[in-house]
């Protein structure tokens, strides 16, 4: 079973600047994560015209639950923690998850 760390975050005060931040100083921080397997993330649009809770959410994957536990004591993981704070100006939601594949 396969663990990921999902960030969600808020709207930001300034898009432009978050954008930037993002691609250029955290992506290479977050990368550089140990054992991380895949690393995706993406602008939230409205299904329904409704505001979207998020601006954008992020999935790390990991292996396995150890693996992500390694990950989480990691320098590099609290570099690109410590980096949060310098664009996510929307504020910021963190979780784990453990997925649970369904067969079609």
């Amino acid at each position: 079973m396969s663990s990921r760390i999902v960030i969600c975050y808020g709207a930001p005060q300034d898009n432009t600047a978050f954008d930037e931040h993002y691609t250029t100083v955290h992506v290479p921080l977050a990368a550089a994560v140990p054992g991380l397997t895949e690393f995706s993330w993406g602008k939230v649009e409205s299904i329904d015209g409704k505001e979207p809770p998020y601006y954008a959410v992020a999935y790390l994957h990991f292996s396995d639950a150890d693996s992500l536990a390694a990950a989480l004591a990691s320098p590099q993981m609290r570099a690109a923690g410590k980096d949060v704070r310098n664009f996510a100006t929307g504020g910021v939601t963190m979780f784990t998850q453990n997925d649970q594949r369904v067969a079609l």
